[in-house]
């Protein structure tokens, strides 16, 4: 049965079922919506929540509400008008929309300090993503026991990935390290790599990279810092005395 679309959504014919509708191409923006749309959701159901609208998933997203339906659009996913969105329904087709229907496994080169961190991160696991494999090529690390997975080293990249179907590869090295470890995964039928070197890969077509660069994310949190100050500091009142755009502070004429 095709559900009516919530107010905003396309018409969708009734006598074509969710799973036969034509794939659109879905913009790289939608996707990282869709991952959050699926955390808020897991947490919804967790708190017992059976339906819920656009609107208080929007919410929680932190989106508006047209633009959580048009996400949802892209995968055929449409609310009932006056109820919403049954969570548990929409949380398997998330899943199933960004992979998670299929099994995971992550294996982590550099197990360093950021590499230490990632691999006791247990909310991969959690979130369907288990850590497998770890590599590095310090001697002191290697051989040794993380959260109960041993240290390999780089070297056996190849042939732990091919015989543990390991899909997403994560690279924590230093930089000048990173291409050739990348070059391994790639080799090793790794389609998948979330990068935190300070490089970026070269990699074949049909190999995704997402790279996370910790300086860069606090260098724009930086310019925001410094864009609130400017503002603060070029907004006179009529009095002169000098009072912030961005929390009405008030400080003392210079």
């Amino acid at each position: 049965m095709t559900l009516p679309p919530e107010t905003g959504a396309p018409a969708v014919p009734a006598d074509q079922p969710d799973g036969e509708r034509p794939v659109r191409p879905v913009p790289e923006a939608t996707v990282s919506r869709l991952a959050v749309y699926l955390r808020v959701l897991g947490e919804l159901r967790e708190s017992g929540v059976e339906t819920v609208s656009s609107e208080e998933l929007a919410g929680a997203s932190g989106v508006n509400s047209a633009k959580l339906r048009k996400d949802l659009s892209y995968l055929g996913s449409y609310g009932v008008r006056g109820v919403g969105y049954d969570v548990a329904s929409l949380q398997a087709r998330l899943q199933g929309e960004l992979g998670m229907d299929h099994r995971q496994s992550v294996a982590l080169v550099g197990v360093g300090n950021l590499g230490h961190a990632l691999a006791g991160y247990a909310g991969f696991a959690g979130r369907g993503f288990p850590v497998g494999a770890l590599f590095d090529v310090d001697d002191d690390l290697v051989g040794s026991d993380i959260n109960g997975i041993r240290v390999r080293h780089v070297r056996d990249i190849p042939e732990v990935c091919a015989a543990d179907g390991v899909t997403i590869g994560m690279i924590a090295t230093p930089g000048p390290a990173a291409q050739a470890v990348c070059d391994l995964l790639v080799r090793s039928g790794v389609q998948s790599i979330l990068n935190f070197a300070p490089v970026l890969l070269q990699v074949p077509d049909d190999v995704e990279v997402r790279k996370v660069d910790l300086s860069v994310e606090l260098q724009v949190l930086a310019f925001h810092v410094a864009r609130r100050h400017t503002a603060g500091e070029t907004t006179v009142p009529a009095a002169g005395r000098e009072t912030s755009e961005t929390n009405g502070s008030v400080v003392s004429p210079r």
